[in-house]
């Protein structure tokens, strides 16, 4: 009786960590083309944010804030770069992860930027 509980235990286990079959990266590559456009994508969605941290209206609000605005100003141009993803046939989950790694990462960085130019400006005695 142990023996049938302890198996029927392990396939039950087996099952239950099996992969889901449409997650899961099945070996595709992509072209040289798709590459490039993904690439170019990547350089307008920066592009995006460095112009919108120019804007003088960032400086008077909340680093924080401003850095919210700034992102979500610029997710329709990330938006294009999942597209790309799409079109090539990668799956949407391994796409969101992507956008949602790339846009943590710029969200750090201009945060980190606004930060500092926030504390020159109280160490100028410009606020």
């Amino acid at each position: 009786m142990k023996k049938f509980l302890f198996f029927a235990l392990l396939v039950g286990a087996t099952s239950a960590f099996a992969d889901d079959a449409k997650n899961e990266w099945h070996n595709t590559t992509l072209s040289e083309e798709t590459i490039k456009h993904i690439q170019h994508a990547q350089y307008n969605y920066k592009q995006c944010v460095i112009e919108e941290m120019q804007k003088e209206g960032y400086a008077k609000i909340d680093s924080r804030n401003a850095t919210g605005a700034i992102i979500k100003r610029c997710e329709a141009v990330l938006s294009g770069m999942r597209q790309v993803y799409l079109d090539a046939g990668v799956p949407e989950i391994i796409a969101d992860r992507h956008m949602k790694k790339m846009r943590i990462d710029t969200t750090r960085r201009v945060l980190k930027q606004l930060m500092f130019a926030e504390a020159a400006r109280v160490a100028a005695g410009q606020k």
